[in-house]
């Protein structure tokens, strides 16, 4: 497994890559030793992009490592379009699964930005998140994206 480190709006961030594809995105508290690779420098890029408000989609070959059940839920998540929420009982719904095995699946999300499981709301509104700073990056990402109108 390689890795690179970078710096985000939302502190310390570390992109993992088995074989030819990203299969981690994580929060770190510093940066180790970057490799290179033109996967994780593409990453990067795209990750920076995003920050800076110039991509809502991701282009970048993936693998979520996990059982058939998380990459379905993955799936439903990474169809949420930019911009727009839904919440873990819609994702069950379509899946025939309760929310509660959804907003597990969700929290276990390998490559939480790529993969928007911060669109997923409660049925309440507002839920946690995996990510370093939990909500608050939650919130943050959602105000980025202009979804964030139900916090006002």
């Amino acid at each position: 497994m390689v890795k690179i480190w970078f710096e985000s709006p939302l502190g310390m961030m570390c992109v993992r890559q088995e074989a030819d594809a990203i299969v981690g995105l994580h929060w770190a508290s510093s940066a180790g030793r970057s490799d290179e690779t033109e996967v994780l420098r593409e990453a990067v890029v795209q990750l920076q992009d995003y920050f800076a408000g110039e991509r809502e989609q991701f282009d970048l070959p993936i693998k979520v490592v996990g059982s058939d059940f998380q990459r379905r839920v993955c799936d439903a998540m990474s169809a949420i379009p930019f911009g727009y929420t839904c919440t873990y009982g819609d994702i069950a719904k379509d899946l025939g699964v309760p929310a509660q095995a959804v907003g597990g699946a969700c929290g276990g999300n390998p490559l939480p930005i790529i993969i928007p499981c911060h669109r997923v709301m409660g049925a309440k509104g507002l839920t946690g998140f995996s990510g370093a700073g939990g909500v608050e990056s939650k919130v943050w990402l959602l105000r980025h994206e202009g979804a964030g109108g139900f916090l006002i």
